[in-house]
C-alpha cells in the first residue's frame, strides 16, 4: 500500500481554482446547448452564429466529456484520488478534439479573426496544466 503525503497549500488553491474553472466550462456547455434562446442567438455576431450552427452533431458529446470529465477530475483531485489523473487525461483529449476541430476544420481565424484563437488556446493550456499537475501530485504521493 502506498502512503500518501500531505499536499502543500498551493495544491489546495490550485485544486479549488481548477474546480471553479471547470464549473465555468459546464456553465458554458449548458448555456450553449440548453439555454440559448432565439433572442440570445439574434444578439450574437453572424460569424459566431454560423460557426455554432455548422458545428457537427458529435460536438455536444465530446464537449460534454471535456467539461464534465474535468469537473469530476477536479473533485477527485480535491479528494486526493489518483483517478483524477486519468479523467484529466480524457478531458484533455476531448478538448484537443473539440478545439482542434474548431480551430482547423471550422477555420475560425478566417471567419472571426486571429483574436478568436485566444480562448481556445487558453482552454488547451489550462487543460494541459491540469493534467500534468495532477500527474505531479500523484508522483509526489499526494494522491492515493
Amino acid at each position: 500500500m502506498n502512503a500518501t503525503t500531505k499536499p502543500n497549500t498551493a495544491f489546495w488553491i490550485i485544486a479549488v481554482v481548477a474546480l471553479l474553472w471547470n464549473l465555468i466550462g459546464v456553465f458554458f456547455w449548458v448555456s450553449e446547448y440548453f439555454l440559448m434562446t432565439e433572442e440570445i442567438k439574434a444578439a450574437l455576431p453572424p460569424e459566431q452564429l454560423e460557426l455554432m450552427n455548422n458545428a457537427p452533431a458529435w460536438n455536444i458529446y465530446v464537449y460534454g466529456i471535456a467539461v464534465f470529465g474535468a469537473v469530476l477530475a477536479s473533485i477527485l483531485l480535491l479528494m486526493r484520488k489518483k483517478l483524477a489523473v486519468a479523467l484529466f487525461g480524457i478531458s484533455l483529449i476531448a478538448i484537443f478534439i473539440v478545439q482542434g476541430y474548431w480551430i482547423f476544420a471550422m477555420d475560425i481565424v478566417e471567419k472571426m479573426g486571429p483574436q478568436a484563437l485566444i480562448m481556445p488556446l487558453i482552454v488547451i493550456a489550462i487543460a494541459i496544466f491540469e493534467y500534468f499537475y495532477s500527474k505531479g501530485a500523484a508522483r509526489n504521493g499526494w494522491l492515493a
